[in-house]
């Protein structure tokens, strides 16, 4: 039955049900269930479908929020669907993990008309798993088939998204990707309580049946250099996200039982996706029977106190130098995190971390109070004077960000243009480097970021790339860009 828009004031926002914490403990399940499809449009009927959507003015994808809310809620699903993916290569995806809260869903005129945002990404899930399970999910079948051939290097959410926009204008396409699945972050990163392996590894077989090639276990610079590469194909694209964690800089960080947070997250989902983990059985990647601290207090962070909970960790406690309302990582995954009893000690940095028998066994930290803003708006903090505490850790996860690896040292080649943090350097409006035919995007290029933006990042590489060739194809000279704006 279609539905009268505009439902806000006799309709609450509300989202799907949540599995009960104890519940969702004792394992990597996704926590929320689906809408059902009274209830998906009940909720996308709540939508005031106002003249400037700032929904989907903040949406990175700028998705077309408003118009497949107003489908969803009469019932044209189908419509919907294509009106979603138009925009979004895996919309199913970004439904379940991007922050709306930051995003969409924090934009929404009706939050902040204190009548609740819609539930936006809930309807999004739903609308494409309803898409994936009546069939309307086909693989791209190009109009016209293209002589010309794009090697992408990494096949997380940024390169995949590329392959199928550079499928779609009929390019040859390979994908690349030094790890033995396709998905990046998106399988070894993301636990499957926020996004389920399923999700991702049909999106991967989607890729396949369109035509992209998938190279996977292939290291660019051990089976093949950059140069290689572009002998091989007509252009490149780089995709590789960025991947080096940055350490803690305190003493006893190097001791046992202090872990990177990505060494602890691609152990935890390879157990997950059925995989032998050696370091899992020996009990060094594993947090059963442990006191854990996590430091951070990013969407990573929430992912790790998450996963030690579920191993059965004796206690788990998230590490934060700033407060609550200052952290970056989504409330509505520290929400989830409190209820699945994670412990956060706000406003507290570490000191060092103290051994016992030559192994992590405490974290020695310090109180702070936020002082005076620094250049981007945010209060400094600053430690407490004899303020020191110790919290029992016999792991302790660095969850502090990403930094790029040395894709020149890697690549096997100096030249390729970086800039000073050590990520590509492009031209904005193309993405290209300056190395003729070699484009970059996603995290690689503007540091460690959204899933999200990795995919508006690939669709705009992809829209560049296929400028380019046709340029050469015709023999016309491509538009000059502004290198300056990338250093």
């Amino acid at each position: 039955m279609a539905r009268k828009m505009m439902q806000f004031t006799r309709l609450r926002g509300k989202t799907p049900d949540k599995r009960a914490a104890d519940d969702r403990r004792g394992d990597f399940d996704e926590i929320y269930a689906g809408f059902a499809p009274d209830r998906a449009a009940d909720q996308a009927s709540r939508c005031e479908q106002c003249g400037i959507p700032f929904c989907q003015v903040h949406c990175p994808l700028h998705n077309n929020i408003p118009d497949w809310l107003l489908l969803a809620a009469q019932g044209r699903l189908r419509e919907a669907y294509a009106v979603s993916s138009s925009t979004n290569n895996m919309p199913e995806i970004c439904g379940r993990i991007c922050p709306q809260d930051r995003l969409c869903e924090g934009s929404c005129v009706l939050e902040q008309s204190r009548h609740g945002s819609v539930t936006i990404g809930a309807v999004e899930k739903f609308i494409t798993d309803t898409a994936w399970e009546q069939g309307w999910v086909q693989p791209v079948r190009p109009t016209r088939e293209r002589s010309q051939s794009v090697g992408i290097i990494g096949a997380g959410p940024g390169g995949m998204a590329a392959a199928e926009q550079l499928r779609k204008h009929g390019y040859k396409v390979t994908l690349y990707d030094r790890y033995d699945r396709v998905g990046g972050l998106l399988i070894y990163g993301i636990p499957g309580f926020k996004l389920e392996k399923t999700v991702v590894e049909r999106r991967a077989r989607l890729l396949a049946e369109a035509g992209v090639e998938i190279r996977v276990n292939f290291e660019v610079g051990r089976d093949a250099s950059l140069a290689d590469l572009r002998e091989r194909h007509d252009a490149l694209l780089v995709a590789t996200g960025v991947y080096k964690a940055r350490g803690l800089s305190v003493p006893g960080a190097g001791l046992p039982g202090v872990l990177p947070a990505l060494t602890y997250l691609t152990a935890a989902n390879r157990l997950n996706l059925g995989d032998t983990v050696p370091e899992f059985d020996s009990g060094e990647l594993n947090a059963a029977g442990k006191n854990v601290v996590v430091i951070g207090g990013g969407d990573t962070a929430m992912d790790c106190v998450r996963t030690a909970i579920r191993q059965g960790a004796t206690s788990v406690k998230c590490l934060y130098r700033r407060d609550q309302a200052n952290m970056p990582g989504s409330q509505r995954e520290v929400t989830n995190a409190k209820e699945e009893g994670v412990e956060f000690v706000w406003l507290a940095a570490p000191e060092a971390v103290l051994d016992q028998d030559g192994r992590a066994a405490e974290v020695r930290a310090v109180r702070m109070h936020l002082g005076i803003a620094d250049a981007a708006g945010r209060q400094t903090p600053t430690p407490i004077e004899g303020s020191q505490f110790r919290l029992p850790a016999e792991m302790v996860v660095a969850a502090l960000g990403f930094e790029p690896e040395d894709l020149p040292t890697l690549f096997g080649e100096p030249s390729l243009p970086v800039t000073r943090w050590g990520t590509l350097k492009v031209d904005h409006r193309t993405l290209m480097t300056e190395m003729d035919g070699v484009f970059a995007a996603g995290d690689i290029v503007r540091g460690a970021s959204l899933v999200v933006w990795a995919v508006r990042d690939g669709r705009d590489a992809a829209e560049g790339i296929h400028e380019y060739l046709q340029a050469r194809a015709t023999g016309k000279a491509a538009p000059a860009g502004d290198m300056a704006l990338a250093s």
